[in-house]
């Protein structure tokens, strides 16, 4: 699990600073400043939640291994709906497509990012303190 995770996570990230530049080097002035700033809202977004997806991977020693993977994958469709319906729409202008149906996607992916850290507060509720045994 933990290396499935931690592919996903390189491909979020990576992907978020090369999205970053292609907003500040190919968008900057070829789109409205409005739906430049919604591209970097996009951007943030995908990057908090990529850093949160790599904390919450690294907790898995912490974590029940049900609330992971619920937190992870709540996350991982949080950023693809978030922050994907965000990137389509502020380049509707070049592009021409529209999001229709798809626009209740950011609010549904927003939905899911709270939802996510809602769970890491479930988890905290939870969480039981099991001492480590260390051998010689």
């Amino acid at each position: 699990m933990t290396k499935r995770f931690l592919i996903t996570i390189g491909i979020s990230g990576a992907l978020t600073v090369i999205l970053g530049a292609f907003g500040s080097h190919l968008l900057n002035g070829n789109i409205s400043e409005g739906k430049l700033e919604v591209w970097d809202t996009a951007v943030h977004y995908q990057m908090f939640h990529t850093l949160a997806l790599l904390s919450v991977t690294f907790m898995n020693r912490y974590l029940k291994r049900a609330y992971l993977s619920v937190i992870f994958y709540l996350f991982l469709f949080g950023i693809i709906l978030f922050s994907g319906s965000l990137y389509i729409s502020s380049i509707s202008e070049l592009t021409g497509l529209e999001l229709g149906l798809l626009k209740y996607s950011t609010p549904f992916g927003g939905l899911l990012l709270i939802a996510g850290w809602m769970y890491i507060l479930l988890s905290g509720f939870t969480y039981e303190h099991q001492k480590r045994s260390h051998k010689h």
